[in-house]
């Protein structure tokens, strides 16, 4: 019964989210509403997020999406009941969203990455993830563990 939000990020920002200026470890995944894979592997992401929400770990959505078409994700992420730190890219320019995000990463949906604090990058993935196997690089990261 959490709100559902989405706001604007810019280019900076989306930079400084890379940074991961938290103290937790953040899984953010990119995705859109066009896109079929993206739609389709969403709520395993919200299943990890309440998994470990308890923990250092913290899941954030970036859509791809144009924003004219904003309604349009809020819909999608209020349907999907994701109560998590939502953003839609505010530029025109969806290679500087990839740029800002991983210069090696090609631009094809969903793309899926997760940091450390200050920014080390401890697993990514281009195209859909593989459940088990991110799962599994979450609970053997020291920040997170088996136990807690």
């Amino acid at each position: 019964n959490k709100p559902v939000d989405l706001k604007e990020i810019s280019e900076s920002g989306v930079k400084k989210l890379m940074t991961n200026p938290s103290d937790k470890l953040i899984l953010i995944n990119v995705w859109a509403t066009w896109c079929g894979p993206c739609v389709i592997e969403f709520p395993e992401f919200i299943n990890i997020h309440r998994m470990y929400m308890g923990r250092d770990f913290e899941f954030i959505s970036v859509s791809a999406d144009r924003l004219e078409h904003k309604e349009k994700a809020l819909k999608f992420l209020k349907n999907k009941n994701a109560a998590v730190t939502n953003y839609i890219f505010s530029g025109s320019d969806i290679y500087k969203l990839v740029a800002a995000i991983d210069p090696e990463w090609d631009g094809a949906l969903p793309y899926t990455v997760l940091l450390e604090p200050e920014g080390k990058i401890v697993y990514k993935k281009m195209g859909t993830i593989e459940p088990l196997e991110l799962k599994r690089t979450i609970v053997d990261h020291p920040m997170i563990g088996r136990y807690y």
